[in-house]
C-alpha cells in the first residue's frame, strides 16, 4: 500500500512539474554580412602585433553570421508556429549582405529582440549571434527577472 501511494505520490509531481514546465521554441538561420570593430586597428590591447593581434577587426570584414533565436510558448499546440517564426525573422533580415558597421553581435542580439517582443510582447526570448558559427554571444532577455530585481 505505502508503494502505490509513494508512486502515485511520483506520478503526481510529475505531473505538476509537466504541467508548469517553462516551454520554448527555437529556430536557426544564417546572413552574410559586414562589420568591423572600431578602433580595434589602434587600440594597443587589440593591435598588439604578437599571436593575439585582432588589429584586422577594425577593418570591415565578412563573416555569415549565424542566429538561433529562442521565444516563449505557453501551449504544446503550436501557439508560435516555428516554420512561420523563422520565416518571418529571415523575411526581416532579408536585406542581402547585412550592413552591421560598428555593431557587435550583442549590439545585434538587443535589436533583434526589440523586433521581436514587439511582436511577441511578454515572453522570454533568447538569443545567440555567432560569427561563422564559431565566436559569439547570448543573451536572455526573461520577462520576471526585471520584474523580481526592480527597486520600488
Amino acid at each position: 500500500m505505502e508503494n502505490a501511494a509513494n508512486q502515485q505520490a511520483l506520478a503526481e509531481k510529475r505531473e505538476r512539474i509537466k504541467n508548469n514546465a517553462r516551454r520554448m521554441i527555437w529556430v536557426k538561420f544564417q546572413r552574410e554580412g559586414i562589420h568591423k570593430y572600431p578602433g580595434a586597428d589602434t587600440d594597443i590591447a587589440l593591435a598588439t602585433g604578437d599571436w593575439d593581434d585582432v588589429s584586422f577587426l577594425g577593418f570591415p570584414h565578412r563573416h555569415i553570421f549565424h542566429f538561433t533565436v529562442g521565444i516563449q510558448v505557453f501551449h504544446n499546440d503550436r501557439d508560435i508556429e516555428f516554420i512561420q517564426f523563422k520565416r518571418w525573422l529571415e523575411k526581416s533580415f532579408n536585406e542581402g549582405t547585412l550592413q552591421l558597421d560598428h555593431r557587435s553581435c550583442e549590439m545585434v542580439s538587443d535589436e533583434m529582440y526589440e523586433l521581436i517582443s514587439t511582436r511577441y510582447p511578454g515572453r522570454d526570448i533568447n538569443i545567440t549571434v555567432a560569427e561563422d558559427g564559431e565566436n559569439g554571444a547570448t543573451i536572455e532577455y526573461n520577462t520576471l527577472i526585471p520584474l523580481q530585481q526592480m527597486k520600488l
